[in-house]
């Protein structure tokens, strides 16, 4: 997974008088957990850009003035509800050996069967939240459609590999191929409709 830097200055005054005074100053107050304690430091607002507006996913390599060194990823992080400025932001610590959970995003390819043919593309689950080793946490998912006629769904259970865990339903619909009133007949797709092994129930989309 691709990583970016975020570097900081640790904190040591923990205070409200303190953390609004880093806020004042274009800081963010900043958490580090999943090590022997929390580490606290603050980091410039401008330096979450490329982590936070982006629908890419990324681990983050921290960096501090005392030479700390920190491979994290983000956990949680917290707007002001009138300006949307970053006023928190809490990571957790990676170690090799140990997994973690993060969303990454989906990404389709090809054209659609269904799709060419009148059909309705319905993207459902745009992210997945998945659990690995960081080793083997994937930048994305990526999903071929070309095949997918009027009807057809792509599931969480289709998907599913040995590298790391989705931890989602198995019966969750990530897209979907609907009818629409101006769709053309493909007479393969109730043929192809009955080979496509469809589970029983359906999960929400997003559930988890």
């Amino acid at each position: 997974m691709k990583s970016i830097t975020i570097q900081g200055v640790k904190r040591e005054s923990v205070g409200k008088a303190a953390t609004r005074a880093l806020r004042n100053a274009d800081q963010v107050p900043c958490v580090v957990y999943g090590g022997n304690e929390p580490l606290h430091f603050s980091a410039e607002e401008k330096s979450f850009k490329d982590l936070v507006y982006t629908p890419e996913a990324h681990t983050v390599s921290l960096e501090l003035a005392d030479g700390t060194k920190v491979s994290a990823i983000l956990q949680d992080i917290q707007f002001h509800p009138v300006t949307d400025k970053i006023i928190h932001a809490d990571f957790y610590q990676l170690h090799d050996d140990k997994p973690v959970a993060i969303e990454v995003p989906v990404r389709l390819t090809g054209r659609a069967r269904g799709v060419v043919n009148g059909g309705v593309l319905r993207f459902n689950m745009r992210k997945l939240k998945v659990r690995a080793i960081p080793a083997n946490l994937p930048d994305e998912i990526v999903i071929d459609i070309t095949s997918m006629r009027i009807g057809h769904k792509k599931y969480v259970e289709s998907i599913r590999n040995n590298e790391y865990t989705i931890l989602h339903p198995d019966n969750a619909v990530i897209v979907a191929i609907r009818t629409s009133r101006t769709a053309v007949a493909d007479d393969d797709e109730e043929e192809a409709a009955s080979e496509e092994e469809t589970p029983a129930a359906e999960a929400p989309a997003g559930e988890e």
